[in-house]
């Protein structure tokens, strides 16, 4: 272990074996810091924060602290946990609940860079990427695997699926459905299919997914339709149950497809067989 004398800890903290904690660093009271964690310097894990093991935290990150909402109440009992192996880059922002017994969550393997916010209550899966100055609002829900690029806003409440990949710099407003592109314009395009083949998943589930996502977002069909085309035509992976049951749960709407594509008939039947 590696205390710098400089760094602030409560004596109500628990550090773990291994922990390097860097000049003026603050650790707060009843936060855990997990074994082999490295915490540079300036950065503050704020009261009752959870760390997994082997996570780095860069300069100027703050993790845990309280919400930027009104109805936060000092003294509110609200907890922040991040799980193993996960890296936090400079001035990332990461707020607890203003609501006794919420959480905010991030999970393993996850990294988020540099001016990252992660707004309370937000639940973010295992090797999830978000990139430099995106800003993800309260009660966001982000699933394994999803990689979210630079500058995007992402309104409170709204879901991005297991795998999804949006480009930089979109507004989001509604639900990404799992597995699904976002480009630029703000609609999906199609599959994530480079995601998918690193993630492992089958050629067979690859395919389809990437039907379930034509029959859904491109060939011109309500959900209802959609659904029936799915559920008769196409193989039943537990991917595509996902795809399905995401989008069924959905509150806010989802993104659109991209309105181009369907009139081109870009996604229609004819490459089903392609992946």
């Amino acid at each position: 272990m590696a205390i710098h004398p400089t760094a602030v800890i409560s004596p109500t903290a628990k550090i773990g074996e291994g922990v390097h904690i860097g000049p003026y660093s603050v650790i707060g009271d009843d936060a855990v810091i997990g074994d082999d964690c490295w915490i540079d310097t300036h950065v503050k894990i704020a009261s009752s924060t959870t760390v997994g093991k082997r996570c780095r935290f860069y300069m100027g990150a703050l993790v845990g602290e309280e919400p930027q909402d009104h109805r936060f109440k000092p003294g509110t009992k609200a907890t922040t946990t991040i799980g193993d192996d996960t890296t936090i880059r400079e001035y990332v922002t990461i707020h607890r609940s203003p609501f006794e017994g919420g959480n905010t969550s991030i999970g393993s393997h996850t990294l988020l860079m540099a001016f990252v916010h992660v707004g309370h209550d937000a639940q973010i899966g295992n090797y999830v990427t978000v990139a430099n100055q995106t800003a993800l609002s309260g009660h966001v829900i982000v699933e394994d695997g999803a990689v979210l690029s630079g500058y995007i806003l992402v309104h409170q409440f709204c879901r991005i699926g297991a795998l999804a990949m949006v480009s930089a710099r979109n507004i989001i407003t509604q639900d990404i459905a799992p597995y699904c592109m976002l480009a630029a314009n703000g609609c999906v395009c199609g599959p994530n299919t480079v995601g998918l083949r690193r993630a492992g998943v089958s050629s067979d589930s690859r395919l389809a997914i990437k039907s379930a996502i034509k029959n859904y977002f491109f060939r011109g069909l309500n959900s209802t339709n959609a659904f029936e085309e799915i559920s008769r035509y196409h193989l039943q992976t537990a991917e595509v149950a996902h795809f399905v049951e995401f989008i069924q749960k959905t509150t806010r709407g989802m993104m659109p497809g991209d309105p181009d594509m369907i009139a081109l008939g870009t996604h229609g039947r004819d490459d089903e067989t392609k992946e």
